[in-house]
């Protein structure tokens, strides 16, 4: 998997006493998906999927690097992640046989449906299996990654394309056909390119501005964007705008808090377990 480096020219919350039904929690769990965070904008919500795509899109071109390999494992870590913030997912409780990340099973919590088209096959597929699995082998499942053909039913298939028409129905790419000599692409350039630069704003703060050096104080979308981000090897766009001190500092905060340990800190955190099991899943592999 990717590691941090330098550029070569530069140097679950806390419960009530009266517990709500699973479809009250549900719903406020979708209502509230980005309420953590005071500076974002509510009129349009984008899932983690959509924000990894959009930072690793080219702004004019409308497609991920061609030498990009990392990104369509990212995106199933995001959606591993996007089940668990809404309250879909979580890991099985800690054990004597199983006190690791990777050891423990993603249990399914809530099979509500949440509107969107990724997360609910995944959920049915989560449903489906006869017996549960790790973070890691549904990444690798849900990727295609599997020597048995008995589980390539798991497989989402192209999902950067549907991630993609989600993003155009939001109104933040739009739909372009480019040939390529020997065959056409549909490609998906940024129209609002606010968006994008709200997005990458909020990662540069988070690394500056905002830098509380301390995981557990950040906002958890932010903190799982960022492990999502360097995961599909899109990190460098981020924070390629900065001047070089900048981006130095940024760089070398973002690199000290993903090496960090994701047991320690998944142990400190309720709540944000499955996004330290996707780092230590992105780490092994």
């Amino acid at each position: 998997m990717t590691t941090l480096t330098h550029r070569g020219r530069r140097a679950e919350a806390r419960r009530n006493s009266d517990k709500k039904p699973d479809s009250e929690e549900d719903a406020a769990a979708d209502r509230d998906l980005n309420d953590d965070d005071p500076g974002d904008f509510k009129d349009i919500r984008l899932t983690l999927m959509e924000e990894v795509l959009l930072l690793g899109l080219k702004d004019k071109e409308g497609y991920t690097s061609f030498w990009n390999d990392c990104i369509s494992s990212g995106l199933r870590g995001g959606i591993l992640i996007e089940l668990a913030l809404r309250g879909r997912i979580r890991l099985e409780p800690l054990s004597i046989r199983r006190k690791r990340l990777l050891e423990r099973k993603v249990l399914l919590k809530s099979d509500a449906p949440t509107g969107d088209v990724l997360l609910d096959e995944t959920l049915r597929h989560i449903k489906a299996t006869e017996s549960a699995e790790t973070v890691q082998t549904w990444i690798e499942l849900l990727t295609g990654e599997t020597w048995n053909p008995f589980k390539l039913q798991y497989q989402l298939r192209n999902v950067r394309e549907r991630i993609a028409k989600a993003l155009v129905e939001k109104g933040i790419l739009t739909t372009e056909k480019q040939n390529f000599l020997l065959f056409d692409m549909t490609t998906h350039p940024v129209s609002n390119a606010t968006e994008k630069q709200r997005l990458v704003k909020k990662l540069q703060e988070s690394m500056l501005e905002r830098w509380v050096n301390d995981p557990h104080r950040m906002e958890r979308r932010t903190l799982a964007l960022l492990v999502l981000a360097h995961s599909s090897d899109v990190l460098e766009n981020v924070f390629a705008s900065l001047a070089d001190d900048k981006y130095n500092v940024a760089m070398n905060r973002t690199k000290d808090l993903l090496d960090m340990d994701p047991e320690v800190e998944a142990a400190k955190a309720r709540g944000a377990e499955m996004i330290w099991a996707v780092l230590a899943a992105f780490n092994k592999s």
